[in-house]
């Protein structure tokens, strides 16, 4: 699938520049495509050289976090809810834990960790599965709410937005947190009517009424805010998250004597190794992207939806940052190098650019996910699994745009 999406990018430019210049008597447009290149490449070792550092830091803090038993802890909050949500899982199987300590992990932002633990979990699930090759009920639940990513800390798009020049990278913490809550609720609703699971269980209730009420009493005070207080609030609140966690880590690591040195240093390392496996795969997709646009190809297929929603009598800026949207549930590196070449094309902090943001932290790679956790036991029939998972991602887009007029519309070109 990827191979393919990659492969489209260089053929749908080629036949884009061939109509400038046979049609259009452009023949300078090889010679920007090829400039475009060049350029691309040497953005993307940019890129690689915040990513070494960030990286690098984040997982260092994240594996003091692990050794002082705080994902342990958040699986054992979250248990409950997921032995209610799972009836056909056994209470007390390890799927259940896996599956807590997946999702804790994925919200702190352990990509690492969350991966092959959410692996282990769908082959315990496995285990528990009639059928060899059709989703069980459990699996599909899980992997609907783990392709609808659920992220309280997007470090990796405060990154990306540093690295462009952004004055204040973690301006979108607030809307990205709004819109990643919208497209998890619509994954959970939307397996619970095809599952027809009991969500007024009490013990659900009582997972979901104050996470509801804490939330709508929240909007209603953001509700209350001017645009630029709400940008000014956002930024606070992400500041303070990101060190607040880094102290809470140390502080807990300290106090159940865990070396906090040397599990940073630990941790460290392993964000070195994955920060220089991702060069190719960065250097791949931004100069794919940047020949498609440098062809016309990407502006011509904007224009055309831009022209669609100003016939329909909406605002036009949000459509620059449709690209992260179409690509991102086929592939993360694609939608990356969509976010990071519209960062370069309209500002850091242009208004598509702050949807495009949002967009990336809130909505996940669903096909991958897909391919990779379904694959690993052999399951070829997902059933409701595909459609409930588009539909979040769905509300995920649609949740971002919303949340970004509401926060940056007034103040952001």
């Amino acid at each position: 699938m990827l191979n393919g999406l990659w492969l489209s990018f260089f053929l749908i430019a080629a036949i884009s520049a061939f109509g400038q210049w046979l049609v259009g008597g452009n023949a300078g447009i090889f010679a920007a495509m090829v400039e475009s290149l060049f350029a691309m490449a040497k953005l993307s070792v940019e890129v690689m050289v915040l990513l070494f550092g960030t990286l690098t830091l984040w997982l260092g803090f994240l594996k003091i976090a692990e050794k002082a038993g705080i994902v342990d802890w958040l699986a054992k909050i979250l248990g409950p809810l997921f032995s209610r949500l799972m009836p056909e899982v056994p209470r007390g199987h390890p799927a259940l834990g896996l599956i807590t300590m997946n999702f804790a992990a994925n919200g702190l932002g352990l990509d690492n960790a969350a991966t092959p633990i959410g692996l282990k979990a769908m082959r315990s699930l496995q285990e528990l599965n009639p059928s060899a090759t059709t989703a069980s009920n459990a699996q599909i639940l899980f992997l609907v709410l783990n392709a609808s990513s659920l992220t309280l800390l997007p470090v990796s798009i405060f990154m990306y937005r540093a690295q462009q020049g952004a004055v204040d990278p973690t301006l979108v913490f607030l809307p990205i947190l709004l819109a990643t809550s919208a497209g998890t609720l619509v994954g959970l609703l939307a397996v619970a009517v095809m599952q027809r699971l009991r969500l007024w269980d009490p013990v659900v209730l009582a997972y979901l009424i104050p996470g509801a009420l804490l939330l709508g009493l929240f909007m209603a005070f953001l509700g209350t805010l001017s645009a630029t207080a709400l940008a000014g609030l956002s930024s606070i609140l992400g500041n303070l998250t990101l060190f607040g966690l880094i102290i809470l880590f140390l502080a807990i690591g300290a106090l159940r004597k865990v070396q906090v040195y040397e599990a940073f240093v630990e941790g460290a390392k392993e964000g070195f190794d994955v920060a220089k496996s991702l060069l190719p795969y960065l250097v791949a997709m931004l100069c794919a992207v940047g020949v498609l646009r440098a062809s016309g190809a990407l502006e011509l297929g904007l224009d055309g939806i831009r022209h669609l929603v100003q016939w329909l009598g909406m605002d036009t800026r949000f459509v620059d940052a449709l690209p992260t949207a179409l690509v991102k549930p086929f592939s993360g590196s694609a939608a990356r190098a969509m976010l990071i070449e519209t960062m370069q094309s309209h500002g850091v902090d242009s208004f598509a650019a702050l949807v495009a943001a949002t967009i990336q932290g809130s909505t996940e790679t669903t096909f991958y996910v897909l391919a990779v956790y379904f694959g690993a036991v052999g399951i070829q029939r997902a059933r409701h699994a595909v459609g409930c998972a588009l539909l979040a991602d769905l509300a995920g887009v649609i949740a971002a745009i919303i949340v970004c007029y509401w926060f940056f519309g007034a103040t952001a070109a």
